[in-house]
């Protein structure tokens, strides 16, 4: 089976896969400010959770490419020393001239998707705990940088620190507030960035 055509047949179980990792980071980074986010999200939210995780930011997307090009790598780097032992014992490859070109195939297409699998894992579990790690940690310090500026349907308004929304809810902070909010999209009239570094 050539490689192209298996990365055909394991491209719907890769997606279903970047959806679970995706409901993990989210569900990791809000555990450790006390939100159950399944609770208040919809199903389209988690349908495209992995997609909202790579593209929040360049280097999260370079980082994702650089974890598949590894793993893409490194089983093209073994298929080319697979004669050395140490190489037939990580791999399970025995020697090109004992097996056939099919099968030592097979046999880096199963390696690639086994290392792509743990990277991606790693991948989002550290984005889920790194970024909830730093956010609990700039509310308990009190170090938050308020940008966004609340107006509701009330005509109130207030600055927040915007933690994340989703088709449904905004969670935010209030400034000289640590209590996190969860307001729905309706009653939130507009949201002004008070503070874009990319346009100064």
């Amino acid at each position: 089976m050539k490689f192209s055509e298996s990365l055909q047949k394991i491209l719907p179980f890769g997606y279903l896969f970047l959806v679970v990792m995706g409901i993990l980071k989210e569900s990791v980074f809000y555990y450790q400010i006390g939100i159950n986010i399944l609770k208040y999200s919809t199903i389209m939210d988690i349908l495209i959770s992995p997609i909202a995780t790579l593209t929040a930011h360049p280097i999260i997307l370079i980082a994702l490419i650089l974890v598949i090009v590894f793993a893409y790598a490194l089983p093209t780097f073994l298929s080319k020393q697979s004669h050395k032992s140490w190489v037939q014992k990580i791999s399970g490859i025995k020697s090109k001239d004992e097996v056939s070109s099919e099968e030592l195939s097979e046999n880096l297409t199963n390696l690639f998707i086994k290392y792509l699998t743990i990277g991606l894992l790693a991948f989002f579990l550290g984005i889920g705990i790194g970024e909830g790690i730093g956010l609990s940690k700039k509310i308990k310090s009190n170090n938050l940088v308020y940008k966004h500026k609340l107006n509701y349907s009330s005509g109130d308004s207030e600055q927040v620190y915007l933690i994340n929304t989703n088709s449904v809810y905004y969670f935010y902070l209030a400034k000289g507030n640590k209590a996190i909010k969860i307001a729905p999209i309706g009653a939130i009239k507009s949201i002004e960035l008070t503070d874009n570094k990319m346009l100064k």
